[in-house]
């Protein structure tokens, strides 16, 4: 994690007036912090060519959010899948572009699944969460590894970083929460101040579920008259998890380093879909997931900076399927890791930067099926990027330089596969004042075939394509602080994009056995608008106020055949209209929080039919706190109600959502 991400997460949660209103800061380069008596103050330069959008502070813990996948919900052009329950998988994707193409960063270092190219959000805790940030597109400084230059869009996680007032040296933080579905989190945080140089912070949590919730199945015939309609508990929905994590940050002359070690085991049932009749399914999975990243950063001098960050990660995976209706299953997979970076930049006179990027990451895929050819992956990338700001305009551009080498250990060799993906991006300021800016960027990405897509058996085709996604944006920005008054700040954002995604990989039956292969099929056009809200109010007997609100428009048609009957249909389950609402309230020692999430008209299916529309649906949760203190401990009662008019929906078809549920938690500040 950057400098500036953390001076950014400590004022976040020092300089509010109120813990409800967020202030939005910028990344720039350099940054320069200085501690004065306690309090951190962030000295920046310029402003971001592609601005963010983020979530930290009081404005996450106002969110009824478990893991990172529930607070991405609240960003425009984010679709999550959710398979239900606590313990349901959770992925997500950016502007209908796949999640492969999502690029998720965990303290500056990217989460990874090179088996199948999914990164279950569901298994990350909000619980010492301090920002969540999404970029489309990418980041837009340049001093970043060259791997945040390859992806489509982004998300940085980043964990609170602790802060001591003078004299203490010890932080420690509970949190134990209880709720429908027989679900109970424990939680603690332990954050030590070994010198004034180095700090460190220990989190453990703990997550039991039955899982088991009721909801209401119906569906219809093909000729309008009901075929089920049935209240229901969904069974088979359990988890057991427990996570740690470590954390250790210091500070040298001119720079900082800071290491991770996180550890995550689970096991959990699978509810399956819900189809004739099957009620309840034998598939359960057991994730033991374990990881260690450093990071090294210093200016070496007042013209050249540098970074070294580096991961070593071994993941395991245990799925079993005792269903006696189907084929009995019982695999074990086994992914290592090892991922090096290193960045450079310089300045070559004021206003104008480059910088230089190298990234080397090796994957390597154990299992226990039969065939399995054990492969190997070797992804190198060179990235050299620039930027210039020249008073009223920014300029940022890069190429990234793709080098991947598969090994299979049983199998045929496979070709080494180049890819240059280039990026521009520029943003200007025509009324001559920062509160109002313009921008525009066009950009080329890909994404490597996982290792399923290519080696699974029965299934894989070594010869696929990686995809290719060609992106173009232009957008507008309004931001402005008030100075006495109801209204505190105020920002508007708006983006209208058109992406092309070419040789989409898809799945298709193949063969008198109709078993299914990967082939480079897809074409995918899609056009969309972005549009977000946000204010900060003061009103009358000192009750603070902040709102957010967000709308997509998503026009994403496959383009790959006119024969086919699904030619210039909408994709699968993207929306046309989508949004969501946040609206948050503190008097004295009491916050309110409400929040509302709205996902219109979708098909389940290529084929935009009737028989295939799935109908609107739309949640809203509510949460009221009340903070007491005892001496100098803080503690928190949160009451929660999600669904609170227990909407019935299926993110994903076949698997429905929970009803109203609430639940009840307490925390504890010494």
């Amino acid at each position: 994690m950057s400098a500036a991400f953390s001076a950014r997460i400590l004022l976040l949660m020092l300089a509010v007036s109120s813990p409800l209103c967020c202030t939005v800061a910028h990344e720039a380069e350099p940054d320069t912090v200085h501690a004065i008596e306690g309090v951190t103050v962030v000295g920046r330069k310029g402003r971001d060519i592609i601005p963010g959008e983020r979530l930290s502070g009081e404005r996450l813990k106002g969110l009824n959010t478990v893991s990172v996948a529930d607070a991405l919900r609240f960003f425009s052009g984010m679709q999550v899948k959710d398979y239900g329950g606590v313990g349901g998988i959770k992925t997500v994707n950016i502007r209908s572009m796949g999640s492969q193409h999502l690029g998720i960063y965990y303290d500056g270092v990217e989460l990874g699944n090179a088996q199948n190219g999914q990164v279950d959000l569901g298994q990350y805790s909000m619980d010492n969460v301090g920002e969540v940030t999404v970029y489309n597109g990418q980041r837009s400084g340049i001093f970043q590894t060259a791997s945040d230059f390859g992806s489509a869009g982004t998300v940085y996680i980043a964990t609170r970083r602790p802060w001591f007032d003078s004299g203490e040296t010890d932080h420690f933080r509970a949190k134990v929460k209880y709720g429908a579905s027989d679900m109970l989190r424990v939680s603690g945080v332990w954050e030590h101040r070994f010198s004034e140089r180095v700090t460190s912070s220990v989190t453990a949590g703990v997550l039991t579920s039955s899982g088991k919730y009721k909801f209401r199945y119906r569906r219809k015939n093909y000729d309008g008259s009901t075929a089920y309609d049935t209240t229901a508990v969904r069974e088979n929905g359990d988890v057991q998890a427990v996570r740690a994590e470590a954390n250790i940050y210091g500070q040298i002359r001119g720079g900082s380093w800071g290491a991770k070690l996180y550890t995550y085991h689970s096991t959990r049932g699978i509810p399956g879909a819900i189809v004739n009749n099957v009620w309840r399914r034998g598939e359960r999975q057991g994730d033991s997931n374990t990881f260690l990243q450093g990071w090294w950063q210093r200016n070496m001098s007042d013209k050249y900076s540098m970074r070294i960050l580096a991961k070593l990660a071994s993941y395991r995976t245990h799925y079993v399927n005792r269903d006696t209706t189907t084929q009995m299953v019982d695999n074990r997979y086994r992914q290592e890791e090892f991922y090096l970076s290193t960045s450079h930049m310089a300045e070559i006179c004021r206003g104008w930067n480059v910088s230089a990027c190298y990234d080397m990451r090796w994957s390597h895929l154990w299992s226990d099926m039969s065939p399995c050819y054990y492969p190997t992956r070797l992804h190198n990338l060179f990235s050299v990027a620039t930027s210039a700001d020249l008073r009223w305009v920014k300029l940022q551009g890069s190429i990234l330089l793709n080098i991947v080498d598969d090994k299979l250990k049983d199998g045929p060799d496979q070709s080494l596969l180049t890819r240059w993906t280039p990026a521009v991006f520029v943003a200007c300021y025509p009324f001559g004042t920062p509160a109002f800016s313009l921008r525009a960027y066009a950009k080329r990405s890909f994404r490597m075939p996982t290792f399923n897509d290519l080696y699974y058996a029965d299934m894989g085709n070594s010869a696929l394509r990686p995809e290719t996604a060609t992106q173009y944006n232009i957008g507008v920005l309004y931001e402005r602080q008030y100075r006495g008054g109801m209204l505190q700040s105020m920002r508007l954002q708006a983006d209208a994009y058109r992406n092309y995604i070419d040789d989409k990989i898809t799945a298709y039956p193949k063969g008198q056995q109709f078993r299914w292969t990967m082939m480079n099929l897809g074409k995918v056009r899609i056009t969309g608008t972005d549009i977000s809200a946000d204010a900060t109010l003061r009103l009358p007997a000192g009750i603070a106020m902040t709102t957010r609100l967000q709308y997509t428009y998503q026009d994403a048609r496959d383009v790959t055949n006119r024969n086919d009957s699904y030619y210039n249909d909408q994709i699968a389950y993207i929306p046309y209209h989508s949004g969501s609402l946040m609206l948050g309230m503190k008097w004295c020692r009491w916050s309110a929080n409400y929040s509302f999430i709205y996902t219109g008209l979708r098909y389940s299916q290529q084929e935009n039919i009737l028989y295939n529309r799935l109908q609107p649906w739309y949640t809203s949760d509510l949460n009221i706190m009340r903070t007491l203190t005892l001496g100098k401990t803080l503690m928190r009662v949160t009451l929660e109600i999600n669904n609170l008019f227990s909407q019935d929906y299926d993110v994903i078809l076949n698997y429905p959502m929970p009803k109203r549920n609430c639940a009840i938690s307490l925390d504890i500040d010494m």
